[in-house]
C-alpha cells in the first residue's frame, strides 16, 4: 500500500493481460488499476474521498471511451468480472463501520448491533476474523472464502444453509456509484433498516425501491461500482459437523426428496439440520457418498477448533488439478482414483467450530473448473439421477459431484431463485472433457424438462435464448433497473463481453 495519505490512489498497475484466481482464461487488458482506500482509521470523510476517486475514474473511461470493470478476489470461474477495458482491483478498500441508532430506521426490529457497513474490498475471510473479535459472525458463506463479499454477493455465492440462504441474501443496503456525478444508496422499500442520516453521511441519496434493490443483489457488475454494502451479522455461532460414508441408497434418496436426515446413521435428534451436502463419486454413487450434515449452536469457549479448514473439497484442490493432469494414462482406473481421492480427503466423525473455522479459506490456485446447476429441491432426486446419467454416458473422467440446498433468493437473477433451491456442483480440472460434461448435463436436464440454473461466479455455459428460459420476465426487469440506474454513456462502459453473450448489456 502506497504512503500515508487522506485521499484515496489508484495505482496505474500497466496492460499486462489478466487471468483468473483458477486460470479459466486470460484477459488482454488496456489498463489494470488498483484501488487503494485513504490510510488510518475508517472515517465517512474518507470513505467519501474513496468515492470520489472511483467517480473519476468512471469519468475518465467516459472521456476516453474505454470499458470499465471493478473486481474483488478474482475468483469467478466465470468471465463475470472481466473486460477489455481498464479492470481495477477494490480488495484495497477495505473499511468496515458499525452504526449508532441515530443511523438506523427506528422500525428495524433487530436494532444496530448486528449491522456492518462495508467496502467492497473486505473479503469473507477477513470478515470471519473481524466480526468474531467483535463476538459477531457472518450468518453463511461459501466453502472458499478468498471472495470480497461484494463479489460474493454479485454472484449469489452461496452455502448450504437449509433456511438462510446465499450471500446476498443478508444484504440489506448496497451503495452503488451509476456514474462520474451519480451515486445512490438503495434498500428495499418493504424492508428500510438505515436511516436517512446514514444516506446523508455517506452523501448518497436515499432510494428505497424494491425492484431496484432486488436487481443490485446479483448485479454480476452491470449495474455500478458496488462500493458498500450493509450487511447483517449473528452473534457468533457454532457449527457442530458430522459427517458419514455412505451410498446412494434409499434411505440417502429420502433425505434428498425430504432434507429429513433422520433416517440416516447419524446419532439421534438431527432431523433437518442447518446445513446438508452431499458429495458423491459420480461413477460409483451407490457406495460411495458422503453426507455431511452440520447443526446451529450458542457459541461457548468450551470446544476444541478443528485443527485444519474444514470446509470440505474445494473446486481448486491440488489434487483436483493432479487428477487431471493424470487423466490420459488413468483411463478406466478413473472411478477406483476418485474414491481414493474422496477418501484421502473426507474423513467420518465430528468437530466443532465456528463458521470461519468450519469453512476456512482455499488458496489453492490452478486449472480447476468448477459448474453449478441450481434446481427446485422438490425435483432435486430426479435431477441428480440425470446428471449421473449424463456423466456416465460420457465415460470416466474426474469430475466430483456435490448437492447442497439453500433458501431461496428475492434477488432479481439470483441463481437460487427456486423456494428451496439444490445446487448440483461438478468440480473438476479444466479440460475439453469437463467442458463436454457441462454441455452433456445441461442438455439432459433440459431433455427432462427440469427447470434450472447456472451459477453465475462457475462456468456458464448459457446464451440469452437459455437465460430467458431459465429466469422469464425477472430478464426484462433486471434490464429496466440497469436502464434507470444507469446513463447510456455507463451502461455502455460497464458492459462486458459476460453480460452481452448472455443477454443483459
Amino acid at each position: 500500500m502506497p504512503a500515508s495519505r487522506d485521499e484515496p490512489f489508484i495505482d496505474d498497475a500497466g496492460a499486462a493481460p489478466w487471468s483468473n484466481k483458477h486460470a479459466t482464461y486470460n484477459q488482454k487488458v488496456r489498463r489494470q488499476w488498483t484501488l487503494w482506500r485513504p490510510t488510518g482509521p475508517a472515517t465517512p470523510e474518507r470513505y467519501n474521498a474513496t468515492t470520489r476517486g472511483l467517480q473519476r475514474l468512471l469519468a475518465d473511461a467516459r472521456q476516453q471511451q474505454v470499458r470499465v470493470r471493478a473486481y474483488g478476489g478474482g475468483w469467478s470461474f466465470s468471465g463475470a468480472p472481466a473486460t477489455d477495458g481498464w479492470l481495477v482491483n477494490t480488495k484495497g478498500a477495505d473499511y468496515r463501520f458499525r452504526l449508532g441508532p441515530a443511523l438506523v430506521e427506528p422500525s428495524y426490529a433487530p436494532g444496530p448491533s448486528g449491522l456492518r457497513f462495508l467496502q467492497s474490498g473486505n473479503t469473507v475471510t477477513l470478515l470471519n476474523e473481524e466480526l468474531r473479535k467483535e463476538e459477531r459472525s457472518l450468518k453463511t458463506c461459501g466453502a472458499s472464502n478468498g471472495q470480497t463479499i461484494v463479489g460474493a454477493m454479485s454472484t449469489g455465492t452461496h452455502g448450504s444453509a437449509l433456511d438462510v440462504g446465499s450471500v446476498q441474501d443478508y444484504v440489506r443496503g448496497i451503495h452503488l456509484i451509476t456514474g462520474p456525478d451519480r451515486h445512490v444508496y438503495l434498500e428495499a422499500a418493504a424492508a428500510p433498516v438505515a436511516s436517512a442520516a446514514f444516506a446523508q453521511r455517506i452523501q448518497a441519496p436515499l432510494v428505497r425501491d424494491d425492484a431496484l434493490f432486488n436487481a443490485a443483489l446479483v448485479n454480476l457488475g452491470g449495474l455500478g461500482f458496488v462500493h458498500g454494502v450493509l450487511i447483517e451479522t449473528d452473534p457468533l455461532f457454532l457449527l457442530h459437523r458430522q459427517r458419514l460414508k455412505y451410498g446412494l441408497d434409499s434411505a440417502l434418496r429420502q433425505a434428498i426428496r425430504t432434507l429429513d436426515v433422520s433416517g440416516l446413521p447419524f446419532p439421534p435428534g438431527v432431523t433437518r439440520p442447518f446445513h446438508l451436502d452431499i458429495v458423491m463419486n459420480p461413477y460409483d454413487a451407490a457406495h460411495n457418498a458422503w453426507v455431511t450434515v452440520m447443526t446451529k449452536e450458542p457459541y461457548t469457549d468450551g470446544y476444541t477448533p478443528p485443527a485444519r479448514p474444514t470446509g470440505g473439497l474445494g473446486p481448486g484442490d491440488t489434487l483436483l488439478s493432479v487428477m487431471g493432469r493424470l487423466f490420459d494414462v488413468l483411463g478406466e482406473a478413473i472411478p477406483a482414483a476418485m474414491t481414493a481421492l474422496l477418501n484421502m480427503q473426507f474423513h467420518a466423525g465430528e468437530v466443532t467450530g465456528t463458521l470461519g473455522e468450519i469453512f476456512g479459506d482455499t488458496t489453492t490456485e490452478g486449472k480447476a473448473a468448477g459448474a453449478g446447476f441450481g434446481v427446485s429441491a422438490d425435483r432435486a432426486e430426479e435431477a441428480l439421477d440425470v446428471v449421473l446419467a449424463a456423466m456416465n454416458a460420457g465415460g470416466p473422467y474426474p469430475c466430483l459431484v456435490a448437492l447442497r440446498f439453500v433458501k431461496g433468493t428475492v434477488a432479481t437473477l439470483g441463481f437460487t431463485r427456486f423456494p428451496e433451491t439444490c445446487i448440483i456442483d461438478l468440480d473438476g480440472p479444466m479440460s475439453p472433457k469437463t467442458r463436454d460434461c457441462y454441455q452433456r448435463v445441461r442438455a439432459a436436464l433440459a431433455a427432462a424438462q427440469i427447470p434450472y440454473t447456472q451459477h453465475w461466479g462457475k462456468i456458464v455455459d448459457l446464451n440469452a435464448t437459455d437465460v430467458r428460459t431459465c429466469y422469464g420476465p425477472a430478464v426484462d426487469a433486471w434490464k429496466e433497473a440497469r436502464n434507470q440506474l444507469l446513463a447510456p454513456e455507463e451502461r455502455r462502459a460497464l458492459s462486458n463481453a459476460f453480460l452481452e453473450g448472455l443477454g443483459l448489456a
